[in-house]
Protein backbone atom coordinates (compact mmCIF):
# COMPACT_ATOMS: atom_id res chain seq x y z
CA UNK A 1 0.00 0.00 0.00
CA UNK A 2 1.56 3.15 -1.21
CA UNK A 3 2.46 5.67 1.50
CA UNK A 4 0.27 8.97 1.59
CA UNK A 5 3.10 11.79 0.64
CA UNK A 6 1.64 14.04 3.74
CA UNK A 7 2.39 11.22 5.98
CA UNK A 8 5.91 11.11 5.40
CA UNK A 9 5.55 14.96 5.39
CA UNK A 10 4.07 14.65 8.91
CA UNK A 11 6.49 11.82 10.23
CA UNK A 12 9.61 13.97 8.91
CA UNK A 13 8.47 17.01 10.59
CA UNK A 14 7.71 14.95 14.29
CA UNK A 15 11.47 13.58 13.49
CA UNK A 16 12.87 17.21 12.74
CA UNK A 17 10.99 18.61 16.29
CA UNK A 18 12.18 15.89 18.28
CA UNK A 19 15.55 15.98 17.38
CA UNK A 20 15.46 19.84 17.83
CA UNK A 21 14.39 19.09 21.61
CA UNK A 22 17.13 16.70 22.55
CA UNK A 23 20.52 18.25 23.54
CA UNK A 24 23.36 17.54 20.92
CA UNK A 25 26.49 15.46 22.12
CA UNK A 26 29.95 17.26 21.86
CA UNK A 27 30.91 17.33 18.57
CA UNK A 28 34.50 18.06 17.43
CA UNK A 29 36.09 20.94 18.87
CA UNK A 30 36.57 24.76 17.63
CA UNK A 31 40.24 24.44 17.63
CA UNK A 32 40.44 27.54 16.46
CA UNK A 33 39.61 28.59 19.84
CA UNK A 34 41.30 27.06 22.09
CA UNK A 35 43.06 28.90 24.59
CA UNK A 36 46.59 29.61 24.33
CA UNK A 37 47.76 32.85 25.80
CA UNK A 38 47.32 34.13 29.27
CA UNK A 39 45.78 37.59 28.94
CA UNK A 40 42.89 38.51 30.84
CA UNK A 41 39.18 39.62 30.52
CA UNK A 42 37.51 42.62 33.11
CA UNK A 43 33.84 40.69 33.80
CA UNK A 44 33.45 43.48 36.23
CA UNK A 45 30.22 45.06 34.34
CA UNK A 46 28.49 42.10 34.40
CA UNK A 47 29.07 41.49 37.96
CA UNK A 48 27.37 44.51 38.49
CA UNK A 49 24.22 43.22 36.47
CA UNK A 50 24.41 39.58 38.26
CA UNK A 51 24.24 41.15 41.56
CA UNK A 52 21.28 43.66 41.08
CA UNK A 53 19.20 41.46 39.14
CA UNK A 54 19.44 37.59 40.27
CA UNK A 55 17.88 37.05 43.43
CA UNK A 56 18.37 34.10 45.60
CA UNK A 57 16.05 32.80 47.85
CA UNK A 58 15.93 30.57 51.02
CA UNK A 59 16.49 27.23 49.17
CA UNK A 60 19.31 28.75 47.46
CA UNK A 61 17.26 29.19 44.07
CA UNK A 62 18.63 31.94 41.98
CA UNK A 63 15.34 33.84 40.69
CA UNK A 64 15.94 36.69 37.83
CA UNK A 65 14.23 40.04 37.32
CA UNK A 66 14.14 40.14 33.58
CA UNK A 67 11.78 43.25 33.59
CA UNK A 68 14.37 45.14 35.44
CA UNK A 69 17.10 43.95 32.67
CA UNK A 70 14.86 44.73 29.96
CA UNK A 71 14.41 48.22 31.33
CA UNK A 72 18.11 48.68 31.47
CA UNK A 73 19.34 45.86 27.95
CA UNK A 74 22.03 48.77 26.90
CA UNK A 75 24.52 47.83 29.43
CA UNK A 76 23.94 44.03 29.27
CA UNK A 77 24.54 44.63 25.03
CA UNK A 78 27.54 46.59 25.65
CA UNK A 79 29.28 44.03 27.49
CA UNK A 80 28.03 41.15 25.30
CA UNK A 81 29.38 43.20 22.16
CA UNK A 82 33.09 43.71 24.45
CA UNK A 83 33.20 40.26 24.65
CA UNK A 84 32.69 39.93 21.36
CA UNK A 85 35.85 41.73 20.64
CA UNK A 86 37.98 39.89 22.56
CA UNK A 87 40.31 37.13 21.41
CA UNK A 88 40.10 33.90 23.34
CA UNK A 89 43.01 32.46 21.86
CA UNK A 90 44.76 34.66 24.04
CA UNK A 91 43.41 33.85 26.90
CA UNK A 92 44.52 31.28 29.75
CA UNK A 93 42.81 28.12 30.24
CA UNK A 94 40.94 29.63 32.92
CA UNK A 95 39.98 32.77 31.84
CA UNK A 96 38.91 31.52 28.81
CA UNK A 97 36.61 28.71 30.53
CA UNK A 98 35.24 32.05 32.54
CA UNK A 99 34.95 34.05 29.16
CA UNK A 100 32.33 31.43 27.27
CA UNK A 101 30.63 30.96 30.09
CA UNK A 102 29.84 34.41 31.08
CA UNK A 103 29.11 35.11 26.63
CA UNK A 104 26.79 32.31 26.92
CA UNK A 105 25.05 33.07 30.40
CA UNK A 106 25.09 37.25 29.50
CA UNK A 107 23.49 36.43 25.61
CA UNK A 108 20.91 34.10 26.96
CA UNK A 109 19.64 36.78 29.38
CA UNK A 110 19.60 39.19 26.29
CA UNK A 111 17.65 36.97 24.34
CA UNK A 112 14.97 36.17 27.21
CA UNK A 113 14.69 39.67 28.35
CA UNK A 114 14.19 41.03 25.29
CA UNK A 115 11.04 38.80 24.62
CA UNK A 116 10.40 39.01 28.72
CA UNK A 117 7.45 38.07 29.14
CA UNK A 118 7.73 34.73 28.34
CA UNK A 119 6.74 31.28 30.35
CA UNK A 120 9.68 29.50 28.44
CA UNK A 121 12.77 29.75 26.58
CA UNK A 122 11.68 27.05 24.49
CA UNK A 123 9.15 29.55 23.13
CA UNK A 124 11.73 31.69 21.83
CA UNK A 125 12.37 30.86 18.39
CA UNK A 126 14.87 32.75 16.35
CA UNK A 127 14.93 30.45 13.65
CA UNK A 128 18.17 28.49 12.67
CA UNK A 129 16.71 24.71 13.17
CA UNK A 130 15.85 23.42 10.06
CA UNK A 131 12.18 23.83 9.31
CA UNK A 132 11.24 23.47 12.98
CA UNK A 133 13.15 24.18 16.25
CA UNK A 134 12.02 24.85 20.09
CA UNK A 135 14.27 27.48 22.05
CA UNK A 136 17.02 29.98 20.21
CA UNK A 137 19.97 28.17 20.49
CA UNK A 138 20.70 27.23 16.83
CA UNK A 139 20.50 30.62 15.85
CA UNK A 140 23.75 32.27 14.97
CA UNK A 141 23.49 35.15 17.73
CA UNK A 142 27.09 35.82 18.21
CA UNK A 143 30.17 37.16 16.04
CA UNK A 144 33.67 36.06 17.71
CA UNK A 145 37.23 36.15 15.77
CA UNK A 146 35.51 36.76 12.73
CA UNK A 147 33.01 33.31 13.31
CA UNK A 148 29.12 33.72 13.72
CA UNK A 149 28.44 31.39 16.58
CA UNK A 150 24.95 30.01 18.02
CA UNK A 151 24.61 29.30 22.10
CA UNK A 152 24.71 25.61 20.73
CA UNK A 153 28.11 26.56 19.02
CA UNK A 154 29.36 27.31 22.54
CA UNK A 155 28.04 24.98 24.60
CA UNK A 156 28.80 21.68 22.33
CA UNK A 157 31.64 22.78 19.90
CA UNK A 158 33.87 25.03 22.21
CA UNK A 159 33.19 24.54 25.95
CA UNK A 160 32.52 20.75 26.45
CA UNK A 161 35.01 19.45 23.93
CA UNK A 162 37.80 22.34 24.39
CA UNK A 163 37.53 22.29 28.07
CA UNK A 164 36.61 18.52 28.66
CA UNK A 165 35.13 19.46 32.54
CA UNK A 166 31.70 17.93 33.73
CA UNK A 167 31.75 21.06 35.83
CA UNK A 168 30.75 23.35 32.98
CA UNK A 169 27.30 22.34 32.78
CA UNK A 170 27.00 24.12 36.17
CA UNK A 171 27.69 27.17 34.79
CA UNK A 172 25.84 26.92 32.03
CA UNK A 173 21.97 28.66 32.54
CA UNK A 174 19.51 28.13 29.90
CA UNK A 175 16.81 30.33 31.82
CA UNK A 176 14.84 27.72 32.68
CA UNK A 177 13.89 26.33 36.51
CA UNK A 178 15.48 23.06 35.88
CA UNK A 179 18.66 24.79 35.10
CA UNK A 180 21.58 25.04 37.98
CA UNK A 181 21.71 28.50 39.46
CA UNK A 182 22.65 31.49 37.36
CA UNK A 183 25.20 32.75 39.79
CA UNK A 184 25.41 36.09 41.31
CA UNK A 185 28.71 36.94 40.41
CA UNK A 186 30.37 36.88 37.23
CA UNK A 187 32.84 33.82 36.36
CA UNK A 188 36.52 34.70 36.03
CA UNK A 189 39.65 32.92 35.58
CA UNK A 190 40.64 33.33 39.64
CA UNK A 191 37.17 32.26 40.56
CA UNK A 192 35.85 29.76 38.11
CA UNK A 193 37.06 26.69 39.33
CA UNK A 194 35.57 27.22 42.96
CA UNK A 195 32.61 28.85 41.23
CA UNK A 196 31.66 26.20 39.63
CA UNK A 197 31.56 24.01 42.44
CA UNK A 198 29.57 25.98 44.87
CA UNK A 199 26.69 26.02 41.98
CA UNK A 200 26.90 22.21 41.84
CA UNK A 201 26.88 21.82 45.40
CA UNK A 202 23.41 24.24 45.56
CA UNK A 203 22.42 22.09 42.49
CA UNK A 204 22.82 18.36 43.59
CA UNK A 205 21.15 19.58 46.99
CA UNK A 206 18.15 21.63 45.58
CA UNK A 207 15.08 19.02 44.57
CA UNK A 208 15.50 20.40 41.04
CA UNK A 209 18.76 18.60 40.82
CA UNK A 210 18.55 15.39 42.37
CA UNK A 211 15.84 13.83 44.64
CA UNK A 212 15.73 10.78 46.87
CA UNK A 213 12.21 9.35 48.05
CA UNK A 214 11.28 6.18 49.36
CA UNK A 215 15.08 5.08 48.48
CA UNK A 216 15.01 5.69 44.87
CA UNK A 217 16.15 8.95 43.08
CA UNK A 218 14.68 11.31 40.63
CA UNK A 219 17.24 13.60 38.90
CA UNK A 220 17.63 16.41 36.56
CA UNK A 221 17.61 15.15 32.70
CA UNK A 222 20.96 17.23 32.83
CA UNK A 223 22.66 13.92 33.84
CA UNK A 224 20.42 11.82 31.61
CA UNK A 225 21.89 13.77 28.50
CA UNK A 226 25.64 14.65 29.11
CA UNK A 227 25.92 11.73 31.03
CA UNK A 228 28.70 11.11 29.05
CA UNK A 229 30.20 14.23 30.51
CA UNK A 230 30.13 12.52 34.13
CA UNK A 231 31.45 9.38 33.02
CA UNK A 232 28.39 7.63 32.77
CA UNK A 233 25.29 6.58 34.27
CA UNK A 234 27.18 4.43 36.57
CA UNK A 235 29.00 7.08 37.69
CA UNK A 236 26.23 9.75 38.44
CA UNK A 237 25.55 8.86 42.26
CA UNK A 238 29.28 9.22 43.45
CA UNK A 239 29.88 12.69 41.27
CA UNK A 240 25.98 13.68 43.70
CA UNK A 241 27.61 11.79 46.69
CA UNK A 242 30.70 14.26 46.60
CA UNK A 243 28.62 17.35 46.42
CA UNK A 244 25.78 16.41 48.53
CA UNK A 245 25.09 17.27 52.25
CA UNK A 246 26.39 14.31 54.04
CA UNK A 247 22.65 12.98 54.92
CA UNK A 248 22.05 13.21 51.85
CA UNK A 249 24.92 11.83 50.50
CA UNK A 250 24.28 8.87 52.43
CA UNK A 251 20.99 8.73 51.04
CA UNK A 252 22.08 8.86 47.49
CA UNK A 253 24.32 5.87 48.17
CA UNK A 254 21.93 3.36 49.39
CA UNK A 255 19.30 4.69 46.43
CA UNK A 256 18.43 3.69 42.87
CA UNK A 257 17.92 6.09 40.05
CA UNK A 258 14.68 6.06 38.78
CA UNK A 259 13.60 8.88 36.62
CA UNK A 260 15.11 11.96 34.90
CA UNK A 261 12.76 14.87 35.06
CA UNK A 262 13.16 18.96 33.83
CA UNK A 263 10.87 22.11 34.18
CA UNK A 264 11.67 24.24 31.50
CA UNK A 265 9.54 27.39 33.16
CA UNK A 266 11.14 30.30 32.95
CA UNK A 267 13.41 31.25 36.11
CA UNK A 268 12.02 34.62 36.57
CA UNK A 269 10.78 36.31 40.10
CA UNK A 270 6.77 36.51 38.67
CA UNK A 271 7.51 32.90 38.24
CA UNK A 272 8.31 32.11 41.60
CA UNK A 273 5.07 34.01 42.36
CA UNK A 274 3.03 31.68 40.10
CA UNK A 275 4.67 28.49 41.45
CA UNK A 276 3.75 29.64 45.70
Amino acid sequence: MPIDRRTLIAGFAGLLAVSALKPLAATAAMNDFRPQGQSKVDHGAFDVLLKRYVKPDAQSYNRVDYRGIKKNLSGLKAYIAALETVNPVSLSRNEAHAYWINLYNAKTLQVVAEAYPVTSIKKINLGGSFLFGSGPWKADLLRVNGTDLSLDDIEHQIIRPLFKDEMSHYGLNCASYSCPNLATSAFTGANVDALLRQNAIDYVNHPRGVTVKNGRITASKIYSWYAEDFGGKNRLKQHWASLASPAKAKEIRSASISNYTYDWSINGIESAQTDS
